[in-house]
C-alpha cells in the first residue's frame, strides 16, 4: 500500500484552512486525486458522503468523510475501484497544526492495491510524489496564500511486501563482481606403502627355493645318437 506524505506551510489561520477542506466540494478546485464533485446540500461532517469522480475513470464513485475532528483532523476515504487488473482503494488525510504565522498542514494519500496492481505500486507511489508538491501550491492560491513554504515533498513511501516468506530458504552469498574465482583444490591421492621385507615381518625366514632335479627319462622316449664327424674329402 503506497503511503506518501507532504507538509506544507500556508499563511493562514487553521479555521479557515479547516473550513475549506472540510467541504468535499472544494477538492475538485485543486487536488489532482478528485476530477469532479457532485452539489450536495449535507453539511461538512463524520459519515456524510459525496458523488465524485476519480481522474481517468467514467463513472461516478462515492467519497465519505471517515473522520472528523474540528480544526484538527480530516480523512476522505473513496470506494474501491476495479479494472482488469485489479482494484485500489484511495484515501485522503488532512492534518493541521497551529503555527504562529498560520498553519502546517501534512496531506497524506494512501491506496490500498490488489491484483496485479501491487505490481504497479512504485509507478502509483511516484505519480503521487510528483503531483501532491503541486497540489497544495494550488490549495494556497485558492486561500489567498499564493506563497506558502512545502516543508518536505513527499515525506515517504510505503510499498506492499510480500507476508509470505519461506522456512526453508537458506542464504545465499553473493561474490563480488570483481573478486577473482578461488582456483580448484588439488586433490591428493594416498601413495601405496612400501616397507620392506625384513621390515613388515621381522620373524619371517627367507628359505632357498629347491632347484629343479631331472628325473629318470622315460624308457619311450630313445636317447639322442651321437653323430660322428665325416672324413674330409
Amino acid at each position: 500500500m503506497p503511503e506518501i506524505s507532504v507538509d506544507v506551510h500556508i499563511n493562514r489561520s487553521v479555521t479557515e484552512v479547516y473550513d475549506f477542506l472540510s467541504d468535499a466540494r472544494n477538492l475538485e478546485l485543486w487536488f489532482s486525486g478528485v476530477h469532479s464533485v457532485a452539489e450536495s446540500a449535507e453539511p461538512a461532517g463524520p459519515g456524510v458522503a459525496h458523488v465524485y469522480r476519480f481522474p481517468g475513470r467514467h463513472r461516478d464513485q462515492l467519497l465519505q468523510c471517515v473522520a472528523y475532528v474540528p480544526g484538527e483532523h480530516l480523512v476522505f476515504r473513496g470506494d474501491r475501484m476495479w479494472n482488469p487488473l485489479g482494484a485500489q482503494t484511495p484515501m485522503y488525510s488532512f492534518t493541521l497544526s497551529p503555527r504562529p504565522r498560520g498553519t502546517l498542514l501534512r496531506l497524506t494519500v494512501q491506496c490500498r492495491l490488489a491484483g496485479a496492481l501491487t505490481l504497479l505500486a512504485p509507478v502509483v507511489a511516484m505519480a503521487w510524489r510528483r503531483d501532491l508538491p503541486r497540489d497544495v501550491r494550488r490549495l494556497g492560491e485558492r486561500l489567498g496564500a499564493p506563497h506558502c513554504h512545502v516543508i518536505s515533498a513527499p515525506r515517504r513511501v510505503r510499498l506492499p511486501i510480500s507476508a509470505f516468506t519461506p522456512a526453508s530458504a537458506a542464504p545465499t552469498t553473493v561474490r563480488p563482481a570483481l573478486a577473482p574465482p578461488a582456483p580448484p583444490r588439488p586433490q591428493l591421492r594416498p601413495e601405496p606403502r612400501s616397507e620392506p621385507l625384513s621390515e613388515a615381518r621381522p620373524d619371517a625366514r627367507l628359505e632357498p627355493r629347491p632347484e629343479p632335479h631331472p628325473g629318470p627319462r622315460p624308457a619311450s622316449v630313445p636317447a639322442a645318437k651321437e653323430r660322428t664327424p665325416r672324413p674330409a674329402a
